[in-house]
């Protein structure tokens, strides 16, 4: 079809996107078909959770400011296909969002603002109500504007689209308090409909690919051969014994009704294959959609992730990145993941962020996690200053979304709720314990002796450290922060290995795969790491020495000593390093396993010492909801004035330092990044490049980029631009004032 021709044509039809053939031909995605599309969709999703009518007038909506003669001049013009086409009120990009929500409040009174949220923040994310914060973006300042409704008056518009003989009758789930997490989720529905309509017209092979998965059960099958040929090659040790106990009694337990359970089993006692046997099994029998495995940390999302798609194949998505474009077009858009798959592997940040996010992107995937298991690895590590948001949202999303939480551990965290004087700590409901009796299961796991300091006044140089580590074969040394794991391993001699977050997660990868096969041929090796490789790092060192830190911590560092029962005892020294840890929870932590030992107990890695540790931690911690989050949730909710954007930017779980992620020179990644910077993000890309990055503080990568050390390669994405910041043994260095001292991980 000529130009011309399609002019002629479009006169007649509103446009709500066009793209452009090879042949240079042009193809016009009708608004009304994209509208009545998005609606369908948003509709079927909103239907989870029992929001249906409101999902299907979100989709209706939401893009009705495109019927302006501004919009459509706009389109005409920026498409190509009518470059003399006028554009009213310059040459910027119009606004369509906003003649939406006021057409819902014009129509549906209150109800009507729960959808001006949705709707006016389709592209730019959900608004704050007031204009604190943000003046120009706030929904009130929005709502006060009138002309944009005004500019789609004249316009033909569909009745069925504009006045729909639907009245959403459902009120929001959760109440007062469950509020935002319900709007969040009708977003979700509306901005993952919206991406796939527009996917389906501009890239319709991108879209057959989706859906292209396993169903939980067959997923099942393939796990129970796998654990079946895994525990027939298990050597018959005690430790597998053990293993092969937990295992039975996490199929047993898997058809008991969903809600919370807790998985208390000791480090080496096969928690990741039990927890996800668990999972799946529970899943079929529940009728679930998907399994959430959910990380505390980057560094080793890329561990567990192998072994599941080792098993699963393609049916797993590994989701953890910050690779995410700040600046998005649409070509990056439809490269965000949507969590469609049935297994995702991420991470606490990724995941709970998510849940308080307000960035299309972020919130777009909230809507597939109804109805599915969420599995919190290493539960204990969640960000005290944040708990109580964490623990409500959780709550909610049992009661009221289907969701299934097993929190897996060996060092279970005090999330039981309990009141003093003057305080009350709202827990978690109803946790069921899988294992029948816990502490039985400890005592048949003890392996190891752990030393504690004699005085834990007393430091200890990294010289000296350093000089005990050299008088073992092979010892692993756990430190606190990067700068400590730097300093330690200085002073070691050549050929010790030095893990941290300063590498890439290939890189990490491919340093545990070396550390693992020294291992295994008795081949002597020295490690200095820092906590990242506390948390499902299969390796067993028959020495271990941590740095003093929270006692979970030293608990999980005596994990990888002598892990597979092969000696009779193991042995852990815990130190008291140069100098304190980091100030916020860190040190936190470090306080309360000093009070809580001075007394001296016979065994400090006795189980019922972990629920004192962590009722002391909490109770140390300045603030359980440190931001106020809940509060901006819940401010002034009869009238829905509600502080999304500001939420988000305060619910941040790392709360040391402000950070960003640099793709990095490593492997194969130079071409990946020269991909990137001359095509731009795709799905595929940005998946692989996830494991090329590493976190720095972002006051470090704002002087990096001015000394050109980092490059800008795509509007929010920085890369590596000068040999010398990369080091293969170390990962990323920076010198003097920009060493990242604090960072752990």
């Amino acid at each position: 079809m000529n130009p011309a021709r399609l002019r002629e044509q479009s006169e007649k039809r509103y446009l709500a996107h066009v793209c452009q053939n090879n042949d240079g031909s042009f193809i016009i995605h009708d608004l009304d078909a994209h509208l009545r599309a998005v609606a369908a969709l948003s509709s079927e999703y909103a239907a989870d959770f029992g929001a249906s009518d409101w999902g299907q007038l979100a989709g209706l909506w939401h893009d009705l400011g495109k019927y302006s003669s501004a919009f459509q001049s706009y389109i005409a013009r920026g498409s190509g296909f009518n470059p003399e086409a006028h554009i009213e009120g310059g040459k910027g990009r119009v606004n369509h969002s906003s003649a939406g929500a006021l057409h819902a409040i014009e129509k549906l009174g209150a109800k009507g603002r729960l959808l001006a949220y949705l709707i006016a923040g389709h592209h730019a994310g959900l608004p704050d109500w007031h204009a604190d914060e943000h003046a120009l973006s706030s929904l009130s300042s929005r709502l006060a504007d009138k002309q944009h409704l005004q500019a789609i008056s004249s316009a033909t518009i569909p009745s069925d689209v504009l006045h729909p003989a639907i009245t959403p009758a459902n009120k929001p789930l959760g109440g007062e308090a469950g509020l935002a997490l319900w709007l969040r989720m009708l977003f979700s529905c509306l901005v993952d409909g919206d991406f796939l309509d527009t996917e389906r017209f501009m890239d319709g092979g991108k879209a057959q690919t989706r859906g292209e998965f396993s169903s939980l059960g067959t997923l099942a099958d393939q796990l129970d051969k796998h654990m079946t040929t895994l525990t027939a090659d298990a050597m018959p040790t005690h430790v597998n014994r053990v293993r092969a106990e937990v295992l039975r009694q996490c199929r047993e337990r898997a058809s008991d009704s969903p809600g919370i359970f807790s998985l208390t089993v000791p480090t080496g006692g096969g928690k990741t294959l039990s927890s996800l046997t668990f999972a799946l099994m529970h899943g079929v029998q529940h009728s679930k959609r998907r399994i959430i495995y959910v990380i505390p940390y980057t560094s080793i999302i890329e561990q567990t992730a192998g072994v599941f798609r080792g098993i699963f194949g393609e049916n797993v998505v590994e989701h953890h990145s910050n690779l995410d474009p700040e600046k998005e077009s649409a070509k990056s858009r439809l490269a965000t993941e949507n969590w469609d798959a049935p297994v995702i592997v991420t991470t606490n940040v990724q995941f709970f962020e998510s849940l308080f996010a307000a960035r299309t992107s972020s919130c777009r995937k909230l809507h597939n996690i109804v109805n599915s298991i969420v599995v919190l690895d290493e539960a204990q590590l969640l960000n005290p200053e944040l708990l109580q948001p964490i623990l409500d949202s959780m709550n909610l999303l049992v009661q009221h979304y289907g969701l299934t939480f097993v929190l897996s551990t060996a060092t279970q965290p005090a999330l039981n709720s309990r009141e003093g004087f003057g305080w009350t700590f709202r827990g978690l409901n109803g946790v069921h314990e899988i294992i029948a009796d816990p502490d039985a299961l400890y005592s048949d796991l003890e392996r190891v002796t752990v030393e504690m300091p004699a005085d834990f006044q007393a430091r200890r140089g990294w010289e000296e450290i350093a000089a005990e580590l050299t008088t073992h074969d092979s010892v692993l040394a756990v430190v606190n922060t990067r700068g400590d794991c730097r300093d330690l391993h200085r002073l070691m001699p050549e050929g010790t290995i030095h893990l941290s977050a300063a590498m890439c997660g290939e890189h990490r990868a491919q340093a545990i795969l070396d550390i693992r096969r020294r291992l295994n041929e008795r081949i002597p090796i020295r490690v200095i790491s820092t906590q990242l490789v506390e948390a499902g790092v299969d390796i067993d060192f028959p020495v271990v020495y941590r740095a003093l830190s929270g006692l979970d911590s030293i608990a999980q560092a005596a994990g990888r000593c002598n892990r597979e029962g092969k000696a009779e005892r193991g042995k852990v020294v815990v130190f008291v390093p140069p100098k304190s840890s980091p100030p916020g929870t860190l040190r936190r932590a470090e306080q309360t396993t000093v009070s809580l030992l001075s007394n001296k107990p016979s065994n400090p890695m006795a189980r019922d010492l972990f629920t004192r540790y962590f009722e002391h931690f909490y109770v140390r911690a300045d603030s359980l909801d440190k931001h106020g989050i809940n509060d901006l949730l819940t401010t002034d909710a009869r009238e829905v004035k509600i502080q999304f954007r500001t939420v988000a930017e305060r619910f941040k779980l790392i709360d040391d330092v402000e950070s960003k992620a640099i793709l990095v020179w490593y492997g194969e990644s130079q071409a990946l990044i020269g991909r990137l910077k001359k095509d731009g993000p795709e799905r595929w890309l940005m998946r692989k490049l996830q494991r090329y990055s590493v976190n720095m503080p972002c006051r470090v990568v704002e002087k990096l980029v001015e000394t050109g050390e980092i490059e800008e390669i795509w509007p929010g994405v920085v890369a590596q631009a000068v040999s010398t910041l990369y080091d293969s043994e170390v990962g990323v260095t920076v010198g003097g004032a920009l060493a990242a001292e604090q960072l752990i991980g």
